[in-house]
């Protein structure tokens, strides 16, 4: 990743493994969204915040994406799982559906996303 291209998102002390994520707006595809980036298992993760089975945000309240184990990520409006370290739904309506991965890096100075073809910072 060029570091002159990346965006910065948080501080790495803001992500807490299973906790709250870090919300982020993205143009996705040429649409305004948000993405969202998470902790778990020690790595952060970043993706397109929008469900696999219909295209709604997953997070219960602002940065809740955890369900109450805080081992899988889960859909607020129809209950789907994913895996947090690939985004693969593991139940729920969008079963063998993923999540649109953002690329994010983690430095001592924070975690940041690189733009690409799919996801552009807002203008």
């Amino acid at each position: 990743m060029s570091e002159a291209n990346e965006v910065f998102i948080c501080g790495a002390d803001a992500l807490a493994d299973g906790g709250t994520g870090v919300r982020f707006p993205v143009v996705a595809f040429g649409d305004e969204a948000t993405g969202f980036v998470v902790r778990h298992g020690g790595k952060v993760y970043a993706y397109l915040n929008r469900c696999a089975h219909i295209p709604v945000e997953l997070d219960w309240f602002k940065g809740e994406f955890f369900e109450s184990s805080k081992l899988y990520l889960m859909c607020s409006t129809h209950g789907a799982i994913y895996v947090p370290e690939t985004g693969v739904c593991t139940g729920g309506p969008c079963r063998g559906g993923r999540l649109r991965p953002i690329a994010v890096r983690e430095t001592e100075k924070g975690v940041y996303w690189q733009p690409d073809q799919h996801f552009q910072p807002p203008k």
